[in-house]
Parts: C-alpha cells; sequence; structure tokens
C-alpha cells in the first residue's frame, strides 16, 4: 500500500543547518557573476581549441609574466584556472592576443591576476599583436566600473 499526499510519512528530513555554517547565509554567492564574466574567455577557448594562457601576476612594482613559459595553459584550462583564481579574490584581466596578419584568430591569452590595490595597466602589445577583447574584475568581487 502506498501512502501519497500530505499524509505521507517523510522519507527525508531537513537538517538543522550547524551553527559553524550560519555566517554562510549571510555571504553573498558570487558564482554567477564569476561565470558572467568567464563567459566569453570559454566561448573562445571553446572555438579556438589550440589557443593558450600564460598567467602574469601583478603588484605594486608591476607585471611579471610567470616564470615558467613551458607550463602554459592550454584553452581547456584557462577558464578552469581563472575561475580558481577569482574565486580565491584575486582581481583579474583577460585579454585575448591576436597578430596582426590573423586580426579574427587570438593567438594567445593574458591572464593578468592581483590582490590588493590595483597594479597599473597591462601593458600594451608589442608591435605586429593587436588586443582582440578584454575584461578585467577587481578583487572586490564587482566588475570594473560598478557602484
Amino acid at each position: 500500500m502506498s501512502v501519497s499526499g500530505p499524509d505521507a510519512p517523510r522519507l527525508l528530513t531537513p537538517l538543522p543547518r550547524p551553527p559553524f555554517l550560519a555566517h554562510s547565509a549571510a555571504m553573498p554567492d558570487i558564482t554567477p557573476t564569476i561565470d558572467t564574466f568567464l563567459a566569453p574567455l570559454a566561448r573562445l577557448a571553446a572555438r579556438f581549441p589550440d589557443v593558450e594562457g600564460a598567467v602574469v601576476w601583478g603588484d605594486d612594482t608591476g607585471w611579471d609574466i610567470q616564470d615558467d613559459t613551458t607550463e602554459l595553459l592550454d584553452a581547456e584550462e584557462i577558464t578552469f584556472y581563472a575561475e580558481g583564481m577569482l574565486v580565491e579574490g584575486f582581481g583579474m584581466i583577460w585579454q585575448a592576443v591576436a597578430d596582426h596578419l590573423t586580426p579574427k584568430e587570438p593567438d594567445h591569452i593574458l591572464l593578468f591576476f592581483w590582490q590588493g590595490p590595483a597594479p597599473a595597466p597591462p601593458p600594451e602589445p608589442g608591435a605586429g599583436w593587436l588586443i582582440l577583447t578584454e575584461d578585467r574584475r577587481d578583487p572586490t568581487g564587482a566588475p570594473a566600473g560598478s557602484p
């Protein structure tokens, strides 16, 4: 015999929220805004699976490219890496950079990360390179220019 409706016994009863998680109810969920910020980057990586990403670190003295250039990020790793850094509270600027001879196809993607006050703007690409598209997100979690 099956009982359904309001008189049916509850098989699963929700547990009370543990006290150490009580503060998390007040924390904003930043995941949707991270997803929105990274969506164009993810589309680029999916459309151009051979593109590689380079990580550049910023501080009050400027920008330094990651030392180990043999460890460039593959296209499928770019968005995943960026998401992890944003969740950790880093600020980020990403740039899709193209050779001027193939201006509609990114050659590489630069991921600029920092914590604290933003360093100076990233350097302009060298001769023969152009920025196809870029975006910025401050460490506060708000997109640049947000109120």
